[in-house]
């Protein structure tokens, strides 16, 4: 009897997600580099506007959110989203933004680049750490060494001394840093990041602007001034802060924390190229600290699993 021919019914290959991972890790890698460098730019720009006398800082503060907003908003429309999408996240976030941005103009009146950045990136970590331990989140012993050692290089910055910033510019920046650390938080449950930044920006200029309203009377206003603002909110924070967000939802709250304090660096290697600035050894030695504890956090790092699903941050929104 003759048996007839089947068709061979083999059983498919496993999909290995390997390789989705692995691309989606160097994505998420690029974004997080741009954003940093971003950031970085902000410092260095106002630093060369302020430094200069160029502007002062409140107008500098108002034209920075303003390009800002009007940059988001046209990235908005291009890319298909709603014009009127952006005004759904209520007044915390842009108030947030603002209390950022404000302070941020001011502390720089009397920080250098490097310095600034270094106060306010380890003030953003120890929010974004703190709310981190509050929603449950646990850092591993290296992350915690990590920490302590980046704490450490803080603390020994703004120690009294002959090369000791500013206190009133210090405290500003920490003020800055605080309310950054905040609004990153609330942005990572956000199903619509461009949507939210862009109605957090378009929100928070009416803040700015009533900062420039009560101190009409120092205003100094220069074409290169206006320049460096624009540049400051169209391309280092608006489009900066647009990566960053895509960049955080593939970031536990504990590396988006630490990954920002490379950004001192960045800036005070700008400070150094575009503003002039001498490095100080208490700024070499901080940095040495602060970037050590960095790597030491990154590099103790335990995987979280193999389901892909677990290298998504849970939603700190607040």
């Amino acid at each position: 009897m003759r048996i007839p021919h089947l068709p061979h019914r083999g059983i498919a290959p496993a999909v290995d997600p390997s390789p989705d991972r692995h691309r989606q890790g160097l994505i998420t890698t690029l974004q997080t580099l741009i954003a940093l460098i971003a950031f970085a730019a902000n410092s260095v720009l106002c630093r060369m506007a302020l430094g200069n006398g160029a502007i002062d800082a409140a107008s500098f503060t108002s034209v920075r959110l303003l390009s800002g907003a009007v940059t988001l908003l046209v990235i908005l429309l291009l890319s298909g989203g709603r014009s009127s999408a952006w005004s759904t996240g209520g007044w915390l976030s842009p108030f947030l933004l603002a209390a950022y941005a404000i302070a941020f103009s001011f502390a720089y009146l009397t920080l250098s680049t490097g310095t600034g950045a270094l106060i306010l990136f380890g003030s953003v970590q120890m929010t974004m750490i703190l709310w981190a331990l509050r929603s449950g989140e646990r850092p591993s012993r290296f992350e915690w060494a990590g920490l302590l050692l980046a704490f450490a290089g803080m603390a020994y910055l703004v120690s009294p001394g002959f090369e000791a910033p500013s206190f009133g510019g210090a405290f500003l920046m920490a003020v800055a840093g605080v309310s950054w650390g905040f609004y990153t938080v609330r942005g990572r449950g956000r199903s619509n990041p461009l949507a939210a930044t862009t109605g957090n920006f378009i929100l928070a200029v009416p803040f700015a602007l009533a900062t420039s309203a009560l101190t009409f009377r120092s205003v100094e206003l220069s074409t290169s001034g206006l320049v460096l603002g624009i540049l400051s909110g169209s391309l280092a924070s608006g489009c900066g802060y647009v990566v960053w967000y895509a960049a955080l939802r593939h970031l536990t709250s504990t590396r988006a924390a630490v990954v920002q304090l490379s950004v001192p660096m960045i800036a005070a290697m700008g400070g150094v190229l575009f503003v002039s600035e001498a490095v100080s050894f208490r700024l070499v030695l901080s940095s040495v600290l602060i970037l050590g504890g960095v790597g030491l956090a990154i590099g103790g790092r335990r995987p979280k699993g193999t389901n892909p699903e677990e290298l998504l941050p849970k939603s700190t929104e607040i």
